[in-house]
């Protein structure tokens, strides 16, 4: 089962760079996508937080 993680973390990181040498454009797009998502729910939380405290 190790060996099984450990070949999927090898494919997952080869096609990462692949993608990131192939097509710098659509992975920088990729991960500014992801970097929203995460400040979006972290804004959420913290207004959840903040009408709690009220």
């Amino acid at each position: 089962m190790a060996q099984a993680k450990k070949i999927a973390l090898y494919l997952i990181v080869v096609f990462v760079l692949y993608t990131i040498i192939t097509s710098p454009e659509r992975a920088a797009d990729l991960v500014q996508v992801g970097f929203e998502g995460v400040s979006s729910a972290a804004q959420g939380v913290g207004d959840f937080m903040s009408e709690l405290v009220k």
